[in-house]
């Protein structure tokens, strides 16, 4: 995967460098041999203490190989504001799989946006640490319109890059925007570019223009989609390697966006199995005493946004409900504050218990701190995933990896590498009875629901923990024999014993 061609730079009229036009030293004004006149932050001035602060966190003399991981929007941090603005499943991914490549031998710098009253450098863990670049003035920008915004965020990367003499093996952006400013850095670095999707637009759109076809003017304002799809295009077709997430993402790259089918390959998200594992039921019935969950409790947790589906789920419940006169819905939905967006959201389903009559089997819970996270997967009877579209669900895996049966949207990514039945249930969230009965199932029949703890918990660790995520990255980096993981349900065709 090594670049051999050294870059001569020019830039477009987004101020972005293009192309590796050639051989021979930079020319332009910009050019690195510029760099040093320019400063950023008191760690890259001539204040030599800031300077040897801001060594000392990087190790930038470590001979350990250094990979960048950038994930440009929302809240990056070593304990992040899960359920905050733009701050959700990729931010887990990144400080994850962050963490296991430095096991592997890697230091890893965690680069992200700079804004409100963030300090540069955090450390995460041993060997590696979250670098913040500002852009764009103090306020949140939100990941949709943040691109207009990279530009600057390069230029300052470079400046702190050349300024401490930091060398990279390979760069991971992880979403579109960060993927703008990954190709760049990567461009005007000669660094290979690994890049992450996690989603994608074209998809997205698709999804949310069937589901409401009147509101097609106010998707393009509101989520930015021909900007997105322009530069998703273009980016596809220049990073050195895609690392789809699901099945479908690999398909859509190269069918849709056109993407070399050489440079696409797919790893699954991964889950800390330190973390999320299953426990006795002794050890269970006591997680729910203190959590305060009586009845036959089926949970949802996530991000306010409209694409988790949580009012379908209000749908299906109901229909499980009129059936299992203990089940109980648990949403612990939204993060420690809300936007007025995802306020209006929390209302809107507020709104709909009472009409379905469910005020009495219905509770709203309040965000749930990362510490606990596993107890709440445990406690629950069943896990719903119920999204309108989702790339693949971590929240899911996270359930099942701690023994929780989980049902699982047909409109996403996931349930293609799951045997329904034996790792999970599979329905359609937009048909409330497909997906209120399958809910019943895990009710109803008890030698369903014992295997699909105990399948469930075993398919997860098979196949989803970071630790196995960084070595198939660095597998697939290396070019090793045998990286590639097929990801998909084989299961049918072989045959089950009782145990299973």
């Amino acid at each position: 995967m090594a670049i051999a061609i050294v870059p001569v730079y020019a830039t477009d009229g987004d101020g972005y460098f293009i192309g590796r036009t050639g051989h021979g030293a930079p020319s332009s004004p910009l050019a690195p041999d510029r760099w040093m006149n320019f400063s950023t932050s008191t760690m890259t001035t001539g204040d030599s203490r800031a300077t040897t602060a801001a060594d000392d966190c990087l190790k930038a003399d470590s001979a350990l190989p250094r990979i960048a991981m950038i994930s440009t929007h929302g809240y990056v941090a070593a304990n992040p504001p899960l359920g905050a603005a733009d701050t959700g499943g990729q931010v887990v991914y990144v400080l994850e799989l962050s963490k296991k490549l430095a096991q592997l031998g890697y230091e890893v710098d965690i680069w992200t946006r700079r804004f409100e009253d963030q300090p540069e450098l955090e450390p995460v863990a041993e060997q590696v640490r979250i670098v913040r670049v500002p852009c764009g003035g103090p306020q949140f920008i939100p990941k949709e319109y943040l691109s207009q915004k990279l530009p600057q965020w390069g230029e300052n990367a470079l400046r702190f890059i050349k300024n401490h003499g930091l060398k990279y093996a390979f760069i991971n952006s992880h979403y579109w925007d960060a993927g703008v400013a990954g190709q760049h850095l990567s461009e005007a670095l000669d660094v290979p570019h690994v890049h992450t999707p996690h989603s994608l637009g074209l998809w997205k759109k698709r999804q949310m223009e069937a589901d409401y076809p009147g509101d097609a003017v106010n998707f393009e304002k509101r989520y930015n989609f021909s900007e997105r799809i322009r530069r998703e295009r273009l980016l596809y077709t220049d990073a050195d390697l895609l690392v789809a997430t699901t099945p479908q993402q690999l398909d859509l790259l190269s069918q849709d966006y056109e993407a070399p089918a050489s440079n696409c390959r797919m790893i699954p998200p991964g889950y800390d199995d330190n973390r999320f594992y299953p426990v006795g039921e002794g050890s269970r019935e006591a997680i729910r005493q203190r959590l305060g969950f009586s009845g036959k409790v089926v949970m949802a947790l996530g991000r306010l946004a409209r694409n988790k589906g949580y009012d379908l789920l209000l749908h299906g419940f109901a229909v499980l409900a009129a059936r299992e006169p203990d089940a109980r819905l648990h949403l612990a939905i939204g993060g420690t504050s809300l936007t007025k967006m995802e306020e209006a959201i929390l209302n809107e389903l507020k709104g709909v218990v009472p009409q379905l009559n469910l005020q009495d089997k219905t509770t709203f819970g309040s965000y749930v701190p990362d510490e606990q996270l596993a107890d709440y997967y445990r406690a629950a009877d069943l896990f719903v995933l119920s999204s309108r579209y989702e790339p693949f669900g971590m929240t899911a895996i996270e359930a099942m990896a701690s023994g929780t049966p989980t049902v699982v949207t047909v409109h996403g990514g996931l349930y293609r590498a799951l045997t329904f039945g034996r790792h999970a249930l599979f329905a359609d969230p937009f048909d409330r009875d497909d997906l209120g009965i399958t809910m019943l199932k895990v009710f109803r029949h008890p030698r369903l629901r014992t295997r699909m703890a105990r399948m469930g918990a075993h398919k997860a660790r098979s196949l989803f923990t970071w630790t196995g995520v960084a070595q198939q990255l660095l597998a697939t980096v290396e070019q090793r024999p045998g990286a590639a993981l097929v990801l998909a349900d084989t299961e049918w065709d072989e045959p089950w014993n009782d145990a299973d």
